[in-house]
Protein backbone atom coordinates (compact mmCIF):
# COMPACT_ATOMS: atom_id res chain seq x y z
CA UNK A 1 0.00 0.00 0.00
CA UNK A 2 1.58 3.33 -1.02
CA UNK A 3 1.88 5.76 1.85
CA UNK A 4 3.87 8.74 0.59
CA UNK A 5 5.81 10.43 3.39
CA UNK A 6 4.33 13.84 2.81
CA UNK A 7 3.18 16.73 4.95
CA UNK A 8 0.52 18.08 2.63
CA UNK A 9 -1.32 21.27 3.56
CA UNK A 10 -5.00 20.80 4.34
CA UNK A 11 -6.30 21.68 0.88
CA UNK A 12 -3.94 19.32 -0.94
CA UNK A 13 -4.46 16.57 1.63
CA UNK A 14 -8.20 16.90 1.07
CA UNK A 15 -7.73 16.68 -2.69
CA UNK A 16 -5.55 13.58 -2.35
CA UNK A 17 -8.12 11.92 -0.13
CA UNK A 18 -11.04 12.77 -2.41
CA UNK A 19 -9.10 11.41 -5.40
CA UNK A 20 -8.42 8.17 -3.53
CA UNK A 21 -12.04 7.72 -2.44
CA UNK A 22 -13.26 8.69 -5.89
CA UNK A 23 -11.59 5.58 -7.34
CA UNK A 24 -14.00 3.40 -5.39
CA UNK A 25 -17.43 2.51 -6.72
CA UNK A 26 -19.29 2.53 -3.41
CA UNK A 27 -18.24 2.44 0.19
CA UNK A 28 -19.30 1.32 3.66
CA UNK A 29 -17.26 3.16 6.27
CA UNK A 30 -16.50 1.24 9.47
CA UNK A 31 -17.47 4.18 11.61
CA UNK A 32 -16.69 5.10 15.20
CA UNK A 33 -17.61 8.78 15.39
CA UNK A 34 -13.96 9.76 15.87
CA UNK A 35 -12.15 12.22 13.65
CA UNK A 36 -10.48 9.58 11.42
CA UNK A 37 -13.56 7.64 10.34
CA UNK A 38 -15.60 10.85 10.18
CA UNK A 39 -13.15 12.34 7.66
CA UNK A 40 -13.38 9.15 5.56
CA UNK A 41 -17.17 9.32 5.72
CA UNK A 42 -17.21 12.99 4.77
CA UNK A 43 -14.84 12.29 1.88
CA UNK A 44 -17.05 9.48 0.61
CA UNK A 45 -20.12 11.70 0.73
CA UNK A 46 -18.26 14.32 -1.28
CA UNK A 47 -16.63 11.99 -3.80
CA UNK A 48 -19.27 9.28 -4.21
CA UNK A 49 -22.47 10.84 -2.97
CA UNK A 50 -25.05 9.71 -0.43
CA UNK A 51 -26.42 6.86 -2.52
CA UNK A 52 -23.02 5.15 -2.68
CA UNK A 53 -21.96 5.87 0.91
CA UNK A 54 -22.99 4.07 4.08
CA UNK A 55 -21.70 4.30 7.64
CA UNK A 56 -21.76 1.31 9.99
CA UNK A 57 -20.92 1.42 13.68
CA UNK A 58 -20.41 -1.64 15.85
CA UNK A 59 -22.48 -1.35 19.00
CA UNK A 60 -20.55 -3.57 21.37
CA UNK A 61 -20.29 -3.69 25.17
CA UNK A 62 -16.96 -1.85 24.82
CA UNK A 63 -18.55 1.21 23.19
CA UNK A 64 -19.37 3.94 25.70
CA UNK A 65 -22.97 5.13 25.44
CA UNK A 66 -21.90 8.76 25.10
CA UNK A 67 -19.72 7.81 22.14
CA UNK A 68 -22.60 6.07 20.39
CA UNK A 69 -24.83 9.13 20.85
CA UNK A 70 -22.11 11.40 19.49
CA UNK A 71 -21.54 9.13 16.49
CA UNK A 72 -25.25 9.16 15.69
CA UNK A 73 -25.34 12.93 15.91
CA UNK A 74 -22.23 13.43 13.78
CA UNK A 75 -23.45 11.08 11.03
CA UNK A 76 -26.80 12.88 11.01
CA UNK A 77 -25.07 16.25 10.70
CA UNK A 78 -23.16 14.94 7.69
CA UNK A 79 -26.36 13.61 6.14
CA UNK A 80 -25.09 10.04 6.07
CA UNK A 81 -27.10 6.91 6.62
CA UNK A 82 -25.81 5.13 9.71
CA UNK A 83 -26.43 1.46 10.45
CA UNK A 84 -25.88 0.34 14.04
CA UNK A 85 -24.62 -3.24 14.09
CA UNK A 86 -24.87 -5.11 17.39
CA UNK A 87 -21.67 -7.10 17.91
CA UNK A 88 -20.57 -9.34 20.75
CA UNK A 89 -16.81 -9.48 20.92
CA UNK A 90 -17.14 -10.95 24.41
CA UNK A 91 -18.28 -14.20 22.79
CA UNK A 92 -14.78 -14.56 21.27
CA UNK A 93 -12.34 -16.34 23.63
CA UNK A 94 -9.29 -14.52 22.27
CA UNK A 95 -10.93 -11.17 22.93
CA UNK A 96 -11.96 -12.06 26.48
CA UNK A 97 -8.51 -13.42 27.30
CA UNK A 98 -6.93 -10.01 26.61
CA UNK A 99 -3.50 -11.52 26.12
CA UNK A 100 -2.10 -8.65 24.07
CA UNK A 101 -3.83 -9.32 20.76
CA UNK A 102 -7.36 -8.37 21.83
CA UNK A 103 -7.63 -5.76 19.07
CA UNK A 104 -7.14 -8.42 16.41
CA UNK A 105 -10.17 -10.38 17.62
CA UNK A 106 -12.17 -7.18 18.01
CA UNK A 107 -11.43 -5.90 14.50
CA UNK A 108 -11.99 -9.33 13.01
CA UNK A 109 -15.45 -9.46 14.58
CA UNK A 110 -16.38 -5.89 13.69
CA UNK A 111 -15.08 -5.99 10.12
CA UNK A 112 -16.83 -9.30 9.49
CA UNK A 113 -20.13 -7.69 10.49
CA UNK A 114 -19.49 -4.60 8.36
CA UNK A 115 -18.38 -6.72 5.38
CA UNK A 116 -21.54 -8.82 5.61
CA UNK A 117 -23.59 -5.63 5.62
CA UNK A 118 -21.72 -4.32 2.59
CA UNK A 119 -22.32 -7.54 0.68
CA UNK A 120 -26.01 -7.60 1.61
CA UNK A 121 -26.51 -3.99 0.54
CA UNK A 122 -24.40 -4.25 -2.63
CA UNK A 123 -21.54 -1.94 -1.66
CA UNK A 124 -18.20 -2.60 -3.32
CA UNK A 125 -15.77 -1.75 -0.50
CA UNK A 126 -15.38 -1.44 3.25
CA UNK A 127 -13.13 1.35 4.53
CA UNK A 128 -11.57 2.06 7.90
CA UNK A 129 -10.16 5.28 9.34
CA UNK A 130 -6.63 3.87 9.51
CA UNK A 131 -4.11 6.59 8.66
CA UNK A 132 -0.42 6.64 7.81
CA UNK A 133 0.76 7.05 11.40
CA UNK A 134 -1.12 3.91 12.47
CA UNK A 135 1.18 1.87 10.25
CA UNK A 136 4.19 3.27 12.07
CA UNK A 137 3.01 2.00 15.45
CA UNK A 138 4.88 -0.94 16.89
CA UNK A 139 1.81 -2.80 18.10
CA UNK A 140 -1.35 -2.68 15.98
CA UNK A 141 -2.83 -6.21 15.89
CA UNK A 142 -6.08 -4.84 14.48
CA UNK A 143 -4.32 -4.03 11.21
CA UNK A 144 -3.83 -7.75 10.58
CA UNK A 145 -7.58 -8.30 10.75
CA UNK A 146 -8.09 -5.48 8.26
CA UNK A 147 -5.58 -7.01 5.84
CA UNK A 148 -7.31 -10.37 6.10
CA UNK A 149 -10.63 -8.75 5.23
CA UNK A 150 -9.18 -6.75 2.34
CA UNK A 151 -10.61 -3.46 3.57
CA UNK A 152 -9.44 -0.20 2.06
CA UNK A 153 -7.64 2.55 3.99
CA UNK A 154 -8.15 5.80 2.06
CA UNK A 155 -6.39 7.99 4.61
CA UNK A 156 -3.24 5.88 4.68
CA UNK A 157 -3.22 5.31 0.93
CA UNK A 158 -3.53 9.05 0.30
CA UNK A 159 -0.59 9.64 2.66
CA UNK A 160 -2.47 11.37 5.45
CA UNK A 161 -1.20 11.12 9.01
CA UNK A 162 -3.08 12.24 12.09
CA UNK A 163 -2.11 15.90 11.71
CA UNK A 164 -3.37 15.98 8.11
CA UNK A 165 -6.59 14.19 9.09
CA UNK A 166 -7.35 16.87 11.68
CA UNK A 167 -6.37 19.59 9.22
CA UNK A 168 -8.82 18.24 6.63
CA UNK A 169 -11.52 17.98 9.30
CA UNK A 170 -11.01 21.67 10.11
CA UNK A 171 -10.92 22.57 6.42
CA UNK A 172 -14.31 20.91 6.00
CA UNK A 173 -15.72 22.36 9.21
CA UNK A 174 -16.32 19.00 10.89
CA UNK A 175 -17.45 19.26 14.50
CA UNK A 176 -15.10 16.45 15.56
CA UNK A 177 -11.94 18.08 14.18
CA UNK A 178 -10.42 18.49 17.64
CA UNK A 179 -12.14 15.56 19.34
CA UNK A 180 -9.71 13.64 21.56
CA UNK A 181 -8.99 10.04 20.71
CA UNK A 182 -11.50 7.75 22.42
CA UNK A 183 -10.58 4.09 21.96
CA UNK A 184 -12.91 1.42 23.24
CA UNK A 185 -13.48 0.77 26.93
CA UNK A 186 -11.56 -2.51 26.71
CA UNK A 187 -8.38 -0.52 26.05
CA UNK A 188 -8.50 0.57 29.71
CA UNK A 189 -8.14 -3.00 30.97
CA UNK A 190 -4.58 -4.16 31.51
CA UNK A 191 -3.20 -6.97 29.40
CA UNK A 192 -3.76 -10.23 31.25
CA UNK A 193 -6.91 -9.06 33.03
CA UNK A 194 -9.81 -10.79 31.23
CA UNK A 195 -12.34 -8.52 29.58
CA UNK A 196 -15.86 -8.94 30.96
CA UNK A 197 -19.05 -6.95 30.63
CA UNK A 198 -19.02 -5.91 34.33
CA UNK A 199 -15.46 -4.63 33.99
CA UNK A 200 -16.35 -2.61 30.88
CA UNK A 201 -19.35 -1.10 32.64
CA UNK A 202 -17.21 -0.35 35.68
CA UNK A 203 -14.63 1.54 33.64
CA UNK A 204 -17.36 3.56 31.93
CA UNK A 205 -18.94 4.52 35.27
CA UNK A 206 -15.56 5.43 36.72
CA UNK A 207 -14.63 7.72 33.83
CA UNK A 208 -18.02 9.41 34.04
CA UNK A 209 -17.38 9.93 37.75
CA UNK A 210 -13.94 11.47 37.10
CA UNK A 211 -15.36 13.89 34.54
CA UNK A 212 -18.18 14.77 36.90
CA UNK A 213 -15.78 15.41 39.78
CA UNK A 214 -13.52 17.66 37.71
CA UNK A 215 -16.54 19.48 36.29
CA UNK A 216 -17.79 20.16 39.83
CA UNK A 217 -14.52 21.95 40.57
CA UNK A 218 -14.35 23.57 37.12
CA UNK A 219 -11.03 21.84 36.48
CA UNK A 220 -9.93 21.60 32.85
CA UNK A 221 -9.64 18.13 31.33
CA UNK A 222 -9.39 16.90 27.77
CA UNK A 223 -7.91 13.40 27.94
CA UNK A 224 -8.66 10.99 30.75
CA UNK A 225 -8.60 7.26 31.30
CA UNK A 226 -9.40 5.07 34.26
CA UNK A 227 -7.15 2.04 33.91
CA UNK A 228 -8.18 -1.23 35.49
CA UNK A 229 -5.12 -3.16 36.61
CA UNK A 230 -4.78 -6.40 38.56
CA UNK A 231 -6.59 -5.53 41.78
CA UNK A 232 -5.93 -1.80 41.41
CA UNK A 233 -6.88 1.21 39.32
CA UNK A 234 -5.09 4.22 37.91
CA UNK A 235 -6.66 7.55 36.97
CA UNK A 236 -4.78 9.19 34.11
CA UNK A 237 -5.50 12.78 33.11
CA UNK A 238 -3.91 15.23 30.70
CA UNK A 239 -1.19 17.68 31.76
CA UNK A 240 -3.52 20.57 32.68
CA UNK A 241 -5.78 18.42 34.86
CA UNK A 242 -2.79 16.66 36.40
CA UNK A 243 -1.23 20.00 37.40
CA UNK A 244 -4.56 21.11 38.86
CA UNK A 245 -4.89 17.97 40.98
CA UNK A 246 -1.21 17.89 41.96
CA UNK A 247 -1.56 21.39 43.36
CA UNK A 248 -4.60 20.39 45.43
CA UNK A 249 -3.71 17.25 47.41
CA UNK A 250 -7.05 17.26 49.22
CA UNK A 251 -8.98 17.21 45.93
CA UNK A 252 -6.72 14.48 44.58
CA UNK A 253 -7.36 12.32 47.64
CA UNK A 254 -11.08 12.97 47.38
CA UNK A 255 -11.11 11.96 43.71
CA UNK A 256 -9.20 8.74 44.30
CA UNK A 257 -11.47 7.87 47.22
CA UNK A 258 -14.58 8.44 45.09
CA UNK A 259 -13.27 6.36 42.19
CA UNK A 260 -12.08 3.64 44.54
CA UNK A 261 -15.57 3.35 45.99
CA UNK A 262 -17.04 3.34 42.47
CA UNK A 263 -14.75 0.49 41.43
CA UNK A 264 -14.74 -1.40 44.72
CA UNK A 265 -10.95 -1.14 44.95
CA UNK A 266 -8.72 0.36 47.63
CA UNK A 267 -5.50 0.59 45.62
CA UNK A 268 -5.57 3.58 43.29
CA UNK A 269 -3.19 6.20 41.92
CA UNK A 270 -3.15 9.36 39.83
CA UNK A 271 -0.82 9.62 36.83
CA UNK A 272 -0.30 11.72 33.70
CA UNK A 273 -2.26 10.48 30.69
CA UNK A 274 -0.24 8.19 28.46
CA UNK A 275 -1.87 6.48 25.45
CA UNK A 276 -1.80 2.70 25.56
CA UNK A 277 -0.22 2.61 29.00
CA UNK A 278 -1.75 -0.77 29.90
CA UNK A 279 -0.81 -2.53 26.65
CA UNK A 280 2.32 -4.02 28.11
CA UNK A 281 1.21 -4.22 31.71
CA UNK A 282 1.57 -7.66 33.16
CA UNK A 283 -1.49 -8.61 35.13
CA UNK A 284 -3.11 -11.76 36.30
CA UNK A 285 -6.67 -11.90 37.46
CA UNK A 286 -7.79 -9.51 40.16
CA UNK A 287 -10.15 -6.63 39.89
CA UNK A 288 -13.91 -6.81 39.96
CA UNK A 289 -15.65 -9.33 37.78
Amino acid sequence: MPMPPTDLPASRAAQALLAEVGRLDSLVVAYSGGVDSTVVLAASLRALGRSDTLAAIADSPALARDELLLARRTAAELGAELVVLPTDELAVPGYRANAGDRCYFCKRTVLAAVSHLAAARGYAHVATGTHRDDHRSAHRPGLRAARERGVVEPLATAGLGKAQVRAVAREWGLAVADKPGTPCLASRIAVGVPVTRPRLELVERAETAVRGFLSEWRAPVRDLRVRLLAGAFRVEVDAAAHRWLAGRPERQAELLDRIGRTMGLDDGALAPYRPGSVNGAAASGGGPR
